[in-house]
């Protein structure tokens, strides 16, 4: 059973593109958008005064690239007639060619500014629930390009499928594999259990905790579950090395290394283990033992392989000692 934390699928904050005041907001905390939906309209009367002198010019040098063309067009065919030089033909075509310069400089102003325009308006990026709104009728809206600090206006989640990220233990990271079938308990649903499946690991251990990190995910179609929330997840692992729980009083601190000592054939054999997870009390032994071994509790320092040993049988209890 392993700790894990609820997020959501896709999740993101929304920001706006463009400078300007906010003229309305649609949608508060809670709400369920789609795709596409109007979220909020900002005020930006510089975009707009901007965008009508760009059209305006764009329409100033188209006319004027239609004289030049008309003009070129009319000194090419008096060429031919050598009714002009060859110099004012040359002209005409340099007028041309630069008024079309002109005209497509205005275009592409005019495209980058409808861009701008087209920001003032913010929409749904994907479905999802609004999970905070920072901001409010006549509050200024700055995109970060002047420097100034950016705050995200709305935040979006998608909670119809949960990510669930769980650590696991460096001892069961090969087991852990994609595909494993999960369990999920959360303390607000003490009686139910959701099931998950694991899709993906970091296939790399973690430095700081020794962990694999692992993600679970849990479809959520009613909503029930709520992101950020803390749940348990038990895996379910296939062919997991049997391990063992020994009082931590069986333990050999030798300079070769963790031992336990055994009794076999009346002699003390002392027996190579690794140690897994320490309950205070007691230890888990994850390789070493074969689980039909007689250990020896509290066995002195002094205890060496092919000392003596005898099992007296206990009066209270009718066991070993």
């Amino acid at each position: 059973m392993l700790p894990g934390n609820v997020q959501p699928y896709v999740t993101a904050p929304i920001y706006s593109r463009t400078n300007g005041y906010l003229q309305s907001w649609y949608f508060d905390i809670g709400a369920h958008v789609k795709k596409g939906q109007l979220l909020a309209v900002i005020a930006s009367p510089e975009i707009d005064q901007q965008l009508g002198q760009s059209r305006s010019n764009l329409e100033t040098a188209q006319a004027n690239l239609k004289l030049a063309e008309i003009t070129r067009d009319r000194y090419l065919d008096l060429l031919k007639t050598h009714a002009v030089s060859q110099q004012d033909a040359d002209n005409a075509v340099g007028t041309y060619n630069a008024n079309k310069a002109i005209v497509d400089a205005n275009q592409a102003n005019v495209k980058q500014l409808e861009a701008l325009h087209s920001f003032e308006k913010i929409y749904a990026p994907f479905d999802g629930i609004i999970t905070a709104r920072n901001t409010d009728v006549g509050a200024l809206i700055d995109s970060g390009s002047a420097g100034g600090a950016k705050t995200d206006m709305f935040h979006l989640s998608q909670t119809d499928r949960l990510r669930v990220y769980v650590n696991v233990p460096e001892e069961y990271s090969q087991a852990t594999t994609a595909g494993l079938t999960a369990d999920l308990t959360l303390a607000e649903f003490p009686d139910r259990q959701f099931t998950g499946k694991l899709v993906r690991t970091s296939e790399a251990i973690n430095y700081a905790t020794r962990t694999l990190t692992a993600e679970v995910d849990v479809h959520n179609p009613t909503g029930q579950l709520l992101s950020g929330s803390y749940a348990e997840v038990h895996f379910k692992l296939p062919g997991q090395v049997s391990t063992y729980i020994l009082p931590v009083d069986t333990l050999l601190f030798r300079k070769e290394g963790l031992r336990i000592a055994v009794v076999k054939d009346g002699k003390a054999e002392l027996i190579p283990v690794t140690p897994g997870r320490d309950f205070g009390d007691s230890i888990e032994i994850v390789s070493g033992l074969r689980g039909n071994e007689s250990v020896i509790t509290s066995p002195p320092d002094s205890i060496t392989d092919g000392e003596k040993v005898q099992i007296t049988q206990t009066a209270s209890t009718g066991g070993t000692s």
